[in-house]
């Protein structure tokens, strides 16, 4: 759309053909008041709004301009976690910039993310990040929203509770079918009984609906697994099909650990399988480096969880974790083509 106008005001998608099995990787607002989402089948999307049009992906052009954005958020503090190619909690508490003001800097930078991209960024400034991540969506495209600490009690209590970071569908029906719908409904039950009924994500619940978190901005996060992956245009029939496509996977994967010196850091070798019928199951064992007749086996003992054609294969590695990684602070910022205390920009 930036970069040509008359893409602008229809519905477009970057991702995969529906002929092939592709899935939506985004799409811009037009399509979205059609009910398209990141991650739909193509072939879904294209029969919710037949006339989307769906461009393949140019990552190319996303990583130059993932580059410039990060740039900039990094000339206002060294404290930027990126979540994605277009998406970084900042950390601006010793920020002297615009006179060490979070929504100032919030700002600043969404006007040169314009000038020099040439695209939006929504951003949220807030006390921590569950917070600042919140406020990043809550004026999409082209936003800007404060929540100041003063008022993070009012603003999480209104929270449904499937804004918590964590919870997905089946958790939230678990919270609904016990009357809890919002944070407000979820801070009348107690630390042990969240435990009891959610175990250690209890906790998670218990602190987040009151607006507590913890985590810190971390610059530099280790790299916790690498993989690859092919979804077929055709269903893998048979045990032998499906054993070809593990060794061409794994030279593809070999390469990438290489890539990412990454080699001295495996702990597990694992294969993904989704079937015909969209189930998908995943088998690992410990191990340090990767190996076909591994990898074999545990192929075999996926496609024994199931005996239906296979139409999406995966391997890949965990590594060794960094503790120092976890040990971590923020505006959430989030770049769009369409558009004392600690402070925190998402």
């Amino acid at each position: 759309m930036r970069d040509d106008s008359t893409l602008r005001g229809r519905p477009l998608a970057v991702g995969g053909r529906p002929e092939h099995r592709g899935v939506v990787a985004t799409c811009n607002y037009e399509a979205r008041r059609f009910g398209i989402h990141s991650a739909m089948s193509s072939a879904l999307a294209m029969r919710k709004c037949p006339e989307l049009l769906i461009l393949p992906p140019a990552m190319e052009k996303y990583r130059t301009a993932s580059r410039q954005i990060m740039a900039i958020y990094r000339d206002y503090t060294d404290d930027v976690e990126p979540l994605s190619l277009d998406e970084a909690y900042l950390d601006v508490t010793g920020s002297a910039r615009c006179k060490g003001s979070a929504t100032l800097i919030a700002a600043e930078i969404r006007e040169r993310v314009r000038e020099t991209v040439g695209v939006t960024v929504s951003a949220g400034v807030a006390p921590n990040k569950f917070i600042a991540k919140i406020a990043s969506d809550w004026k999409k495209p082209d936003g800007l929203f404060v929540v100041r600490p003063q008022e993070v009690d009012a603003f999480v209590a209104a929270l449904p509770v499937r804004k918590i970071f964590g919870v997905g569908k089946v958790t939230a029906a678990k919270l609904e079918g016990l009357g809890i719908e919002t944070c407000a409904d979820l801070q009348q039950w107690s630390l042990v009984d969240l435990h009891r009924r959610f175990g250690a994500f209890g906790k998670r619940l218990y602190e987040l609906s009151r607006g507590i978190d913890h985590r810190a901005v971390v610059s530099h996060q280790a790299r916790k697994s690498i993989s690859v992956e092919t979804t077929y245009v055709t269903d893998l029939r048979t045990p032998e099909a499906c054993a070809a496509e593990i060794r061409a996977l794994t030279e593809r994967l070999d390469t990438r650990i290489e890539r990412a010196g990454a080699a001295a850091a495996v702990r597990k070798l694992f294969v993904k399988i989704r079937f015909a019928d969209f189930q998908r199951t995943t088998v690992e064992c410990v191990a340090e480096a990767t190996d076909i007749p591994t990898l074999l086996a545990l192929l075999e003992k996926g496609l024994a969880r199931r005996k239906l054609a296979v139409r999406l294969l995966g391997v890949g590695v965990r590594l060794e974790e960094d503790d120092a990684a976890e040990n971590g602070q923020f505006l959430l910022f989030d770049a769009s083509p369409s558009g004392g205390r600690r402070e925190r920009l998402a």
